[in-house]
């Protein structure tokens, strides 16, 4: 697992030095706010990560109406209620990708989810921070706290 401080800060020739062809994405808190609709800023990434030739792959825990109104805004197929940290719909992201887990990574903003999750697929992961935090559920928040161990001990950045 790597960490980066956002999304948005990771340096995008790294992956394709790494050999990465497939980004497997989590909405709330790592492309957008949680809740919050697809912005300019988010679809400017998907864009750019288009170009460069990055198949993506949304897998999100959310219900599907959120998930589907995301997805449909930034041009992207969808997995919903993924019940992260299960592996499941990681490795159908990897396999309708038409790629290797090695060619894939799942960035998210959650240990417990979407690191697990990427983790007992055999993905490699990068953990972001919350765009927002003041957003985040009463669960999202104890989840927070219970993190903070398993932050200090990781110090790969990506």
């Amino acid at each position: 697992m790597y960490r980066a401080d956002s999304l948005y800060d990771i340096d995008l020739s790294k992956l394709t030095d790494k050999g990465i062809k497939g980004i497997i994405l989590d909405i709330d808190n790592t492309l957008v706010p949680h809740d919050a609709p697809a912005d300019e800023r988010a679809k400017g990434l998907v864009d750019k990560l288009k170009e460069m030739g990055f198949k993506l792959y949304i897998v999100s825990n959310n219900h599907e109406p959120r998930a589907k109104s995301f997805s449909e805004a930034v041009n992207v197929p969808y997995s919903y209620e993924a019940h992260k940290p299960s592996p499941k719909k990681m490795l159908e992201a990897v396999e309708r990708m038409g790629l290797k887990k090695s060619e894939c990574i799942a960035v998210g903003d959650q240990i417990f989810t979407d690191m697990w999750g990427a983790k007992n697929a055999g993905i490699e992961a990068i953990l972001t921070e919350p765009l927002d935090k003041a957003s985040d559920t009463a669960l999202i928040k104890l989840k927070r706290l219970l993190e903070i161990p398993f932050k200090l001990l990781q110090t790969k950045r990506f």
